[in-house]
């Protein structure tokens, strides 16, 4: 008799359990998910928020809390930040927008990252051979803290780009999770504040936000270019 197990049946099934775990097929699997996300986001179009308002029937606490989750999906599926943060000022006012943008910023990066590390990083990082590529990993995975936070803080860069990217780095859990709570909060401040004003346009608290973030838009870039230079010289 064949055992159940060593068989042919047992040794197919082996084998597919191997090819279904392998790096290749789970790369596959974050394409796929990350595919669907983006066309549940297409469809639904949360950006109607900013017309319509925020359902009447959900409000207090829990509206905030539906949001700061709806704005952690949105943005692992690639929905531009700045777009939620305005939207999150307009509909809860600048403390409680504040706090469901935070809230969201960290739990969509965390669920970037989750993805990106079990379902990419073992496929993608073989990938790593450009020098460019290559220092900037080894920046992510020594100075991870460090270089998120100041990723963070300045605005320009992909939000779900970088968080895919530092899943593929050894950048720890706990410090990507920190650097971007920490990081993330003035520019977000600067968002919901200007979508909370935004029916005052010349207000000097309008103006102040909005002054903020053309400033730091700006050093941002400068701090990328010469951050790039540098990269380059180094690898």
């Amino acid at each position: 008799m064949l055992d159940p197990v060593s068989g042919p049946r047992g040794g197919f099934a082996l084998r597919f359990g191997r090819v279904l775990l392998s790096p290749w097929s789970r790369l596959a699997l974050l394409v796929a998910v990350l595919a669907a996300a983006a066309s549940a986001v297409m469809a639904y179009e949360p950006q109607r928020l900013l017309v319509a308002g925020w359902p009447p029937q959900v409000g207090g606490a829990t509206a905030v809390a539906l949001f700061a989750a709806a704005y952690g999906l949105c943005t692992a599926a690639f929905v531009p930040r700045p777009l939620l943060n305005l939207a999150a000022g307009a509909l809860f006012g600048s403390q409680a927008g504040l706090a469901a943008a935070i809230a969201g910023t960290v739990l969509g990066a965390g669920i970037a990252f989750t993805l990106g590390r079990f379902l990419g990083q073992e496929a993608l990082r073989p990938l790593l051979r450009g020098r460019l590529l290559e220092a900037a990993d080894g920046q992510l995975s020594r100075h991870g803290f460090r270089s998120m936070l100041a990723l963070r803080l300045f605005p320009g860069i992909p939000f779900a780009a970088t968080n895919y990217c530092a899943a593929v780095s050894r950048m720890g859990y706990v410090p990507f999770v920190l650097a971007t709570g920490l990081g993330s909060v003035p520019n977000t401040a600067a968002y919901v504040i200007a979508g909370s004003t935004a029916a005052s346009p010349t207000s000097p608290v309008f103006l102040a936000a909005t002054g903020f973030i053309v400033v730091s838009a700006l050093a941002g870039a400068t701090v990328a270019w010469r951050k790039r230079h540098r990269l380059s010289r180094g690898a």
